[in-house]
């Protein structure tokens, strides 16, 4: 259920060092709506033991932000490139090798030293297999250096929901067909299709069925009213 939104609001100009064009840019990053987002959900006293994010959101700020100013646990993946000590002393010494380079054997945990962030994670290498038949590697990093490989992974696996939640925002509740063009009331939008789907998700549980086939049930419900309505006007054509 989404508990919190915040818009990105391009107010500001630069210019682009690789291509040399002007573009508008937020004078708010994605990590400090992340954090925002987090402390504010905090103070609105929803638990939660763990925060899932994907890998845009895994810098070794937002680690010490979790950990420090929020005093919970997460899960976060790591790029291939990300440099991290296999001990505390390689740590203290800037002993560092990138995350790809490591002989790790799948779904086993073992504890590192990420550069930039001051206390131990565990780091977990998940191997699955792609839809087109090819292989992909993660490597996760939890706060908790005491669960095990599995563990780590079944909790990041729960991040998955917000991937079905965009695409039923999008396809079901109306978002992407936005017809606004101001602030104002591109936001009423978005809110509005955010109360769409929690009353989606509510009408889930009392019906047991998901958005897209309570949504087909409506349709066809709505297509046979129509019918029969159409033969109300035409029964003999109809009835031919």
């Amino acid at each position: 259920m989404p508990v919190g939104f915040r818009i990105v609001a391009k107010t500001e100009y630069s210019l682009d060092k690789k291509d040399g064009k002007t573009k508008r840019r937020s004078p708010v990053s994605k990590n400090e709506h992340y954090q925002a987002l987090l402390r504010q959900a905090k103070q609105n006293h929803i638990p939660f033991q763990f925060v899932l994010n994907d890998v845009w959101y895994a810098s070794a700020d937002n680690m010490m932000f979790v950990k420090h100013e929020l005093a919970t646990d997460f899960v976060m993946p790591l790029k291939a490139n990300r440099k991290l000590a296999l001990s505390h002393a390689d740590k203290q010494q800037g002993r560092y090798v990138r995350v790809d380079r490591l002989t790790l054997e799948a779904g086993v945990a073992r504890e590192i030293y990420l550069e930039g962030v001051d206390f131990p994670l565990a780091l977990v290498k998940q191997v699955f297999a792609n839809e087109d038949g090819s292989t992909g590697i993660q490597y996760l990093v939890c706060r908790q250096t005491d669960l095990t490989g599995g563990q780590i992974m079944d909790i990041y696996r729960k991040r998955w929901n917000v991937e079905p939640f965009h695409k039923s925002l999008k396809q079901n509740a109306s978002l992407e067909k936005s017809p606004t063009r101001t602030v104002r009331t591109q936001t009423n939008h978005l809110f509005a299709s955010f109360c769409g789907y929690i009353k989606l998700e509510l009408l889930k549980v009392s019906t047991q069925l998901n958005h897209f086939a309570f949504k087909a049930h409506l349709y066809l419900r709505a297509l046979q009213v129509a019918f029969d309505a159409l033969r109300q006007y035409h029964p003999a054509r109809l009835a031919a």
